[in-house]
């Protein structure tokens, strides 16, 4: 194959040890010459590394992608090294030969390809992206926490008889909360912890007084108390992140903001897109098609003798499209294209009745949004809404008459057509 790289590097990532391969104009066979070295991980060697690379004339470098491990390598290179690209490759997409396995193999496998041009980089975000990312991310994973612990306090008050979660939509409520804070400090009549509710619980106190009759002991009391604290301290720590994410979202501010347009996208999940694909996302993802296939929202290819079967969808940011159908499920409760949407995948799957069928749609309904996405950072244009009726007015007239006609005759009608007056 063609050498499009005169002299080009790879490199191979592990937590204490990387294997680096370059590949240089000499008197090898092809023309071509192998160099090989290690280096340890420790930053200060990763930027000597770099410089080695540098030195050897070497323009173009590509690394095979290994979560936080390859991110030191990366900017290592990037800050102390001067390279034309450099490459962080989907694992699956640089995968070896098998039978081929060391670490300065599969360097010399990636040096072999990145020199013939047959390597393409994956999306690597800017550095106030990446931060505002790992702080948007860490509080999903707190928020997550929170919701465990809230669970693991109803199961302690299920063991104690308390049923407060049978009567109140949640026993993280205030009227919950007091409840549960008397019943640590050791107040045990229901009528008299039945009248802490407030607001609209206080015309359920009836059937609370009920729901708070229990056999609640000491150790139960503690366990509350713990779990309580630890609520608590998760929301100290859910306002913290808040607060960092709007600082951090102040340059993306007017993306954001165009965002929000779009139904189902509050500012909260604008900021959570934005973190994962930039404010940008068009000087990468070339299309809306490339950004909706990278997220794993559309089917996957499988075609074999010219016959096109089932493709699963490619696993993609996970991250994002779980975000994704969370903003999905909120856009079908309003009226407009997305709701019609999904209806018409729904019925056409199996109906209401299906959950496999409303599943099925709302990742057609979250595929619709990141194509919405897309559209609005790329024109720098809020979301139009294309309305309910959308998708009835892009039928042909001629061909809906005949399909309802054929459903109609195979249901054993005879049917017969009188024009409109």
């Amino acid at each position: 194959m063609q050498v499009l790289f005169e002299r080009c590097a790879a490199v191979d990532v592990g937590k204490d040890v990387i294997a680096v391969v370059a590949r240089l104009p000499g008197d090898g066979p092809d023309g071509r010459q192998t160099v090989k070295r290690t280096f340890k991980t420790f930053y200060g060697v990763l930027a000597e590394a770099a410089r080695w690379l540098s030195s050897l004339g070497v323009t173009h470098v590509a690394m095979e992608a290994t979560g936080v491990y390859s991110m030191p390598v990366y900017h290592a290179l990037i800050e102390h090294g001067r390279f034309a690209q450099v490459l962080v490759c989907n694992a699956g997409h640089v995968k070896n030969v098998p039978g081929r396995k060391t670490d300065l193999a599969d360097a010399e496998w990636l040096a072999h390809l990145l020199e013939c041009g047959l390597l393409r980089g994956s999306f690597i975000p800017p550095a106030e992206i990446k931060a505002a990312r790992d702080v948007v991310r860490y509080r999903t994973k707190v928020v997550q926490s929170r919701t465990s612990e809230v669970q693991r306090l109803g199961a302690v008050l299920q063991d104690a008889g308390i049923k407060i979660d049978s009567v109140a939509s949640s026993i993280a409520t205030k009227s919950g909360r007091a409840m549960i804070e008397a019943l640590i400090d050791g107040e045990r009549r229901p009528r008299v912890l039945a009248d802490l509710a407030k607001g609209k619980m206080r015309a359920k106190i009836p059937d609370l007084e009920l729901a708070l009759e229990g056999r609640f002991g000491d150790h139960h009391a503690l366990m509350c108390r713990l779990h309580l604290d630890h609520i608590a301290h998760l929301d100290t720590m859910i306002t913290r992140l808040d607060a960092q994410i709007e600082a951090m979202m102040t340059p993306f501010r007017a993306a954001r903001d165009l965002l929000t347009t779009a139904p189902g996208i509050g500012p909260l999940a604008a900021a959570a897109v934005i973190s994962e694909i930039g404010a940008a996302p068009a000087e990468f993802f070339t299309t809306a098609a490339h950004l909706a296939s990278w997220t794993g929202l559309c089917p996957g290819n499988h075609e074999s003798a010219g016959k096109r079967h089932h493709g699963r969808r490619r696993p993609g940011n996970q991250h994002l499209q779980s975000l994704l159908v969370e903003c999905a499920w909120a856009a079908v409760r309003h009226e407009g294209y997305l709701k019609s949407l999904y209806h018409r995948h729904v019925m056409k799957w199996g109906g209401y009745r299906s959950p496999p069928a409303k599943k099925k749609a709302i990742i057609v309904v979250a595929h619709a949004l990141i194509v919405i996405i897309w559209h609005i950072l790329a024109t720098a244009k809020p979301y139009h809404e294309l309305g309910a009726g959308y998708l009835t007015t892009r039928l042909d007239p001629e061909r809906e008459t005949r399909r309802l006609i054929a459903k109609l005759q195979a249901l054993g009608h005879n049917v017969t057509l009188q024009p409109a007056a």
